[in-house]
């Protein structure tokens, strides 16, 4: 009888175990943060009329949105994260109203 495997059997070599440092994409904290940041930014994305509107936002978290890919917050405080023509929707009523006070 031999040990450390069934007989007529050749145990089987094993070089080396992987570990997730060694696949940081593929599991391990990395994924942990990947997917803790995508539901934070999902909670934080407002629901409501962003679709129906388009919204006054400083034009540096535009920029800072379009490189990152993080929600900007408008004037009239809706977050969400840009990604269509602002030109083919009216403006926010009260994101207009907002910047029409600030303008004075």
């Amino acid at each position: 009888m031999t040990r450390g495997g069934h007989r007529g059997q050749n145990p089987t070599k094993i070089d080396r175990m992987s570990t997730p440092l060694d696949s940081p994409d593929q599991g391990g904290t990395a994924l942990l943060d990947r997917e803790l940041q995508e539901l934070i930014e999902e909670q934080t994305q407002d629901p409501g009329d962003h679709e129906r509107f388009s919204h006054y936002v400083k034009k540096d978290k535009i920029l800072e949105s379009a490189i990152t890919g993080k929600p900007v917050r408008a004037l009239c405080g809706k977050k969400w994260t840009p990604g269509r023509d602002p030109e083919k929707f009216p403006v926010c009523p009260t994101c207009k109203e907002i910047y029409e006070s600030l303008k004075k």
